[in-house]
């Protein structure tokens, strides 16, 4: 595969790594459409780097199959689908205001798991209409864990849980496309310079840099669009999980 020939699906395409992704890609000549549920924010970025744009909630089935559809109307075909769209909470299992939100935990496992299983299953069913390369390959899929998924910290369990069932079914869902001659990769990213990071204090964001074995900084997501945009072209890369961390262990 080739960036220059890819038609890709984001979500979370509006925002953090999803946004630097989709402007990566397209600036090496890839078309995409974002999907994301900020419609405002969304059509304002897809506008700005000539992409297309669907209001999509990844839980939704109704949802993303309609946005996958009018995806593939608008580029004639879907080679890749990066799935960045995901929420980040704390809560402890056992509080000082009592017992974990089940509605909490549940909403985590709903949007970072079940809705990348959700966009991933459904992308792989028009990924797999477009015609072989001489190997075989029709697209790839790419799905965000974290490290949290190998080393969370104390109030993660939810987030945790949902980057664990990420890394999870990276194997098995290779296993069950190759027969379409899809891959299914993962990034699991470290701290990175996201929109929700920025907003913390210098302090704070630098406390975080602190932790980072080498180089001491928190990630530029440009540098996960560029490890996404090397998986696309990478044929032989499938089934692993790729930690994007500067060697941060959690404590």
């Amino acid at each position: 595969m080739q960036i220059s020939d890819t038609a890709a699906i984001i979500t979370g395409g509006a925002s953090g790594l999803g946004e630097a992704t989709a402007r990566h890609f397209r600036a090496h000549g890839a078309k995409v459409t974002l999907l994301d549920r900020d419609a405002e924010r969304g059509a304002a970025v897809a506008a700005e780097i000539g992409a297309g744009f669907a209001e999509t909630d990844v839980t939704d089935e109704a949802s993303v199959k309609a946005a996958i559809a009018s995806a593939k109307d608008a580029m004639g075909k879907i080679t890749a689908a990066v799935n960045c769209a995901g929420i980040a909470t704390g809560e402890k299992t056992l509080g000082r205001d009592g017992p974990h939100s089940l509605d909490g935990f549940r909403r985590s496992i709903d949007i970072n798991l079940v809705g990348t299983f959700n966009v991933a299953r459904l992308a792989a069913e028009q990924i797999a209409q477009n015609a072989a390369a001489p190997d075989g390959t029709r697209g790839v899929i790419i799905n965000t864990a974290s490290i949290a998924a190998f080393e969370g910290q104390k109030g993660q369990t939810a987030y945790a849980a949902s980057k664990g069932g990420i890394v999870g079914l990276s194997v098995p869902m290779a296993r069950d496309l190759s027969r379409e001659g899809i891959r299914v990769m993962a990034i699991a990213p470290g701290i990175f310079a996201t929109p929700m990071l920025k907003g913390l204090p210098q302090d704070v964001q630098d406390e975080l840099a602190r932790d980072v074995t080498f180089p001491k900084r928190l990630g530029d997501p440009d540098e996960y669009a560029a490890l996404a945009r090397f998986i696309v072209e990478c044929d032989y890369l499938n089934g692993e999980v790729i930690r994007l961390d500067g060697a941060l262990r959690m404590q």
